[in-house]
């Protein structure tokens, strides 16, 4: 059965879209079947994969709302073994929408239940924020993966994303777990990132990646190309980071088994 992990912090810009279309995208290329699914109304797992939103005709919006089953709104991203669920602006107002609808914070729970055989791993992408659509990501998943950018306001807002775990854990999900803390935007010649990363570590000593995901310009200027940057540029430092990320990830998981 899949492993379903949520990539979440409240905090945009901070790496989510990047880290579930190029940890998809490796997991892909070595024999891994991966879902993304793309609950961030910005759609930037969508368009990482090059993927047009018009184009499509079920969105996780269709899922959540009940038009549709999640098998239904499964496309092919055309990179090997990597599937998605794409997200639209429609998702914005869908938030309000779920308020009104039964077992609200279940829904996505219920459609991920029936695809979870198909998958070795499906990532949901998160939206910035702790909403509606983060705890229906949240009460879905085994794990939760945390990109976290080395800068001080990030610790604040890690505090508050655990705090909201800890409360899902204990009124929703009794078995969900931290898959890890992964450092993104790493750069070690600033005092400031050694003071974040041994912060989390001395909070969190057993959750932390060893692998850093560094600023790198082929890593940002992928997605205007619509490709993970695996295929985008193979020998790149953003490349090679995701690569190794993706080693240690399978490691870990081998290891829980």
């Amino acid at each position: 059965m899949g492993k379903v992990i949520a990539v979440a912090n409240q905090k945009g810009g901070v790496g989510k879209s990047t880290t579930v279309v190029n940890l998809s995208a490796y997991l892909g290329s070595v024999g891994k079947k991966v879902l993304c699914i793309d609950m961030d109304a910005q759609g930037n797992t969508t368009s990482g994969f090059g993927i047009k939103k018009k184009s499509v005709a079920s969105t996780v919006y269709n899922v959540l709302m009940g038009q549709c089953r999640i098998s239904e709104a499964i496309i092919d991203t055309g990179f090997e073994n990597v599937s998605v669920v794409v997200s639209t602006p429609d998702l914005a107002g869908g938030e309000i929408e779920l308020v009104e609808l039964d077992n609200r914070a279940n829904r996505l729970k219920m459609q991920v239940l029936t695809c979870k055989l198909d998958y070795d791993y499906i990532f949901i992408d998160c939206p910035p924020s702790l909403s509606l659509l983060t705890l229906n990501a949240l009460c879905a998943s085994d794990t939760v993966l945390i990109p976290l950018q080395c800068e001080f306001y990030s610790l604040e807002g890690l505090s508050q994303l655990i705090e909201t775990i800890r409360l899902v854990k204990q009124r929703y999900n009794p078995t969900i777990d931290i898959e890890g803390i992964l450092f993104t935007m790493y750069d070690g010649r600033l005092n400031l990132t050694s003071q974040v990363v041994n912060e989390v570590k001395k909070h969190f000593p057993k959750k932390v990646f060893k692998t850093v995901i560094p600023r790198n310009v082929r890593l940002s200027e992928a997605p205007s190309f619509g490709k993970p940057v695996l295929y985008y540029d193979r020998t790149s430092k953003g490349a090679e980071s995701y690569e190794e990320l993706g080693k240690e990830f399978l490691e870990i998981n081998q290891k829980k088994k």
